[in-house]
């Protein structure tokens, strides 16, 4: 029979559901983001901070090891919010090199392959798409800023008196929240940046950019116009001072340079919804070019 004489319909059958679709997209996101070297050298360069917070930890709670190595001035090594202060900082900071690398690996190549109407033409819309995308970044985020955090909290819990877990379980909560707020900023920032840019290389140096420059723009209004208010700018300075005061570190703050946290939170939902309206425009089932 030719193929003209064919009667064609819609198909009728059973559909997948809309959690599965999304599943797909996670599970490439995924491939394409650990098919990298470059991204398995991050993983482990940022393991290093997370192995040495292990043995110190060991040293602390380890009668013979404080004994030989401590000689018990474990005054050095104090186990306390500050010190988890200090692990959360490093360990998110390491997720912002991570988010520049993997997050236009996973935007920018459909983009540069005009690929994405493809995508979007198959039972899957925009949100999806993006969710699918967002999901698998902070999946891969969470493993650098995250899990390490919760595993070291969970080995001095182990390792201590069974009451210093239920006493210090706020700093756990707090660096749970804290990590999981800055790598979703971060995840909804690349993405956003990387939808704009063809190319990784350009996208990588953006992310970067848009985290540091406006705190140098920051620093240069406080500077000059002697006002707190400069470092609404500064998202370095507002993420220290949200983490102090989520692990319960209030009295380490400064009065006079002290943001309120409405206004840190007003600033971090402000640049979030910047980011969306930037993926609104940008993720299109269709390209219009303009001679």
């Amino acid at each position: 029979m030719s193929v003209y004489k064919r009667d064609y319909r819609a198909y009728s059958g059973r559909t997948t559901p809309m959690w599965t679709r999304i599943g797909v997209l996670v599970r490439f996101g995924l491939a394409e983001i650990w098919a990298s070297k470059i991204t398995i050298g991050l993983v482990i360069a940022s393991a290093l901070p997370f192995i040495v917070a292990l043995i110190q930890i060991y040293l602390v709670n380890n009668p013979a090891a404080r004994m030989l190595i401590l000689r018990e001035n474990t005054r050095l090594l104090d186990i306390n919010a500050a010190y988890f202060l200090r692990m959360l900082e490093i360990q998110c900071w390491f997720a912002l090199p991570l988010c520049s690398w993997i997050a236009p690996r996973l935007i920018t190549f459909d983009l540069a392959d005009n690929a994405l109407p493809i995508l979007l033409s198959h039972p899957i819309s925009r949100f999806g798409y993006v969710l699918g995308k967002f999901i698998a970044l902070f999946t891969s985020l969470s493993l650098v800023a995250v899990m390490p955090c919760l595993a070291l909290f969970v080995y001095q819990s182990y390792s201590s008196q069974q009451s210093w877990a239920a006493t210090n379980l706020p700093i756990a909560l707090g660096m749970l929240a804290g990590s999981v707020i800055w790598i979703a900023l971060l995840s909804i920032l690349g993405l956003a940046l990387s939808s704009w840019v063809k190319w990784r290389v350009v996208a990588t140096g953006i992310i970067f950019a848009a985290i540091l420059v406006p705190a140098g723009v920051g620093g240069i209004i406080t500077g000059v116009m002697r006002t707190k208010w400069g470092f609404l700018l500064n998202v370095p300075y507002m993420m220290t001072e949200l983490w102090q005061r989520l692990l319960g570190m209030s009295g380490v703050e400064n009065p006079e340079r002290s943001l309120p946290t409405a206004a840190i939170a007003i600033m971090l939902l402000l640049a979030c919804l910047a980011c969306v309206a930037m993926l609104n425009a940008r993720i299109r089932a269709r390209e219009v070019i303009r001679g």
